[in-house]
């Protein structure tokens, strides 16, 4: 690395509120594989290693606070909180806050179709600097970074779930659960051109079916969805 992207670097790692004994972590982090595919000759590594280590260290540290944060949750709702505050969406919105786009390595493909504010770039880049700073300083300074960063979205899940994807949430459930994935089929449709109500079934092998409605087929999917994800709490 040259002095001018360790001054970068530097300059990021103060805005994460982060101290890295090996700055060339951070560095990796933010290495999208675009950019080593079009720099074979520097041999630099992308960061799709560190984001798989992120990704486990997440769950983990985000499991740790909830289960202190909320001690009457059952394992199902913690398992949702968890599934709606580690998913692509909001991971992509905390890199956003910290500008993690700006420090982006990228390839030319993914920079010229604007790779520095694609939500699935971004989050698996903050996903890599979790993975980067648990590698540096341990699980103690992951979770302390976690836990600050990740405050607000406790706090605002306290109030409102805006992160909540059912399908996404009852995808994690039934994977954990019963190694399937659910399925999806519509069922029917009602009323005039301009204003045609879905109905969608959620099935789950032979263990769950659901029907959901909605005004558009996306709607009609996170009813159903929803009302999944309730019968799999009876159960």
């Amino acid at each position: 690395m040259d002095e001018e992207r360790i001054d970068s670097l530097e300059e990021l790692s103060k805005m994460l509120n982060c101290t890295f004994s090996d700055i060339s972590l951070l560095d990796i982090s933010l290495t999208h594989s675009s950019y080593a595919n079009d720099n074979h000759d520097l041999k630099c590594e992308d960061n799709e290693r560190l984001e798989f280590l992120g990704d486990a260290v997440l769950e983990l540290c985000i499991s740790d606070i909830l289960i202190k944060k909320f001690p009457d949750y059952a394992e199902g709702q913690l398992s949702k909180v968890r599934a709606a505050m580690v998913n692509e969406q909001p991971l992509a919105g905390l890199a956003r806050e910290h500008k993690i786009g700006d420090f982006m390595l990228l390839g030319r493909g993914e920079e010229n179709s604007g790779g520095r504010d694609k939500d699935s770039i971004l989050g698996n880049a903050f996903e890599a600097i979790i993975g980067a700073i648990y590698l540096d300083g341990g699980y103690e300074s992951a979770l302390r970074f976690i836990k600050t960063t990740f405050q607000s979205l406790v706090d605002e899940w306290i109030e409102s779930p805006i992160y909540l994807d059912y399908k996404s949430l009852l995808q994690v459930a039934c994977q954990g659960r019963f190694r399937l994935v659910p399925q999806y089929r519509t069922t029917g449709t009602s009323g005039p051109d301009h204003d045609k109500t879905f109905e969608i079934e959620a099935s789950i092998g032979d263990r769950v079916s659901t029907t959901g409605t909605g005004k558009n087929k996306k709607e009609a999917e996170q009813d159903a969805a929803m009302k999944a994800l309730q019968k799999l709490e009876e159960l």
